[in-house]
């Protein structure tokens, strides 16, 4: 009797624990490196999908330049170098979505490198209403001076983090991605004696929030430099339509006072002419 009055209950048991593991394994997250794909040597593409759909794309160049100690041929003093590097095409990548936080990871050589992206959507209460953006608020880059293609005959070599203070970048509105093809450079502060890294990013698209169709930007929102670049290309057009409009006025109204001028009747400039009018 016992046995038979528990038996829908296992059952139901069995269905929900079947449900919950399917649940988590459509929730997984995949990460493609699509850098083979773009068209620049420098730039790289990823993307992060949910559930079959894309929520996080990223394409930009990164350079990071990090200084690191050598001892000096005297054997006493040190001098800082400096390690220059970028992405491989090779890179390992990994990355998390959410509503309002969102991550991207890329590593190489063997995890000696990780340059990691934060992102954060927020809103802000303005008099007009509510103002929804999303942003970069974190820069991490993790190194180890003991790998030898960028950190040769580094002292006392050993792991190191350099991360942002109080960082605030790419400032979006929400539901559209963010595009800048000019140079933005970033400073991190690094373990290794508070020494400064330098990252340089550029060509840069990403989205990582509200993103309505599948491997595609929603309408980019160009930064400061790249709309003063835009409007200093410009600038001899407008200037030029504008003179060309200027001599065509001018024309217009020389024509029309010639016209004017050729209707009205002559006066004789002699006075003793006036008689025989």
């Amino acid at each position: 009797m016992d046995l038979n009055r528990f038996k829908p209950m296992d059952s139901t048991r069995v269905l929900f624990c079947v449900f919950s593991i399917l649940a988590q394994i459509l929730a997984e997250q995949e990460v493609e490196n699509l850098s083979g794909l773009s068209t620049s040597p420098d730039k790289d593409i990823f993307v992060v999908r949910e559930n079959g759909t894309t929520c996080l794309m990223a394409e930009f160049a990164v350079r990071i330049v990090v200084p690191f100690d050598v001892l000096a041929m005297n054997g006493i003093d040190l001098i800082t170098e400096q390690a220059l590097m970028t992405l491989p095409r090779g890179a390992e990548v990994q990355g998390k979505c959410g509503s309002t936080e969102a991550e991207l990871q890329m590593s190489w050589n063997k995890d000696a490198y990780t340059f990691s992206l934060f992102f954060i959507k927020e809103a802000h209460n303005l008099s007009k209403g509510q103002d929804v953006v999303w942003k970069i608020n974190k820069i991490q880059f993790a190194y180890d001076t003991n790998e030898p293609s960028h950190f040769g005959n580094a002292f006392n070599p050993e792991k190191h983090t350099a991360s942002s203070h109080r960082l605030s970048a790419f400032v979006t509105p929400a539901g559209r991605s963010y595009e800048c093809q000019a140079q933005q450079t970033i400073s991190l502060i690094s373990s290794d004696h508070q020494k400064g890294v330098t990252i340089s990013m550029s060509e840069v698209r990403i989205q990582p929030f509200d993103i309505k169709i599948d491997f595609m930007f929603s309408e980019a929102y160009k930064c400061i430099t790249d709309q003063r670049e835009q409007l200093e290309e410009m600038l001899p057009l407008i200037l030029g339509i504008i003179l060309a409009l200027i001599i065509v006025i001018t024309l217009a109204v020389y024509h029309i006072h010639q016209k004017m001028t050729a209707n009205q009747v002559q006066l004789p400039r002699d006075r003793s002419q006036y008689k025989n009018m």
